[in-house]
């Protein structure tokens, strides 16, 4: 089983975040998201990328912050 450990820059990059790989995780695709669109166009299969991105993004938030209230 591939671990996130087993690539340099994402073991350096999880030293200095916090605990919690999934925020990681999408602070990760977002910017692979943006470079996605911008090289193959804004397409609907990018854009329902885009929104489910955002819509994940804004409920795991919302959660987490339910969560710990």
């Amino acid at each position: 089983m591939v671990d996130y450990r087993d690539f340099p820059l994402l073991r350096r990059l999880a030293q200095f975040g916090g605990q919690d790989t999934v925020f990681d995780l999408l602070l990760l695709l977002g910017p692979l998201l943006i470079m996605s669109i911008a090289l193959i166009g804004r397409t609907a299969v990018t854009g329902a990328l885009a929104i489910g991105y955002i819509l994940f993004f804004l409920g795991y938030l919302l959660y987490k912050g339910l969560r710990y209230r």
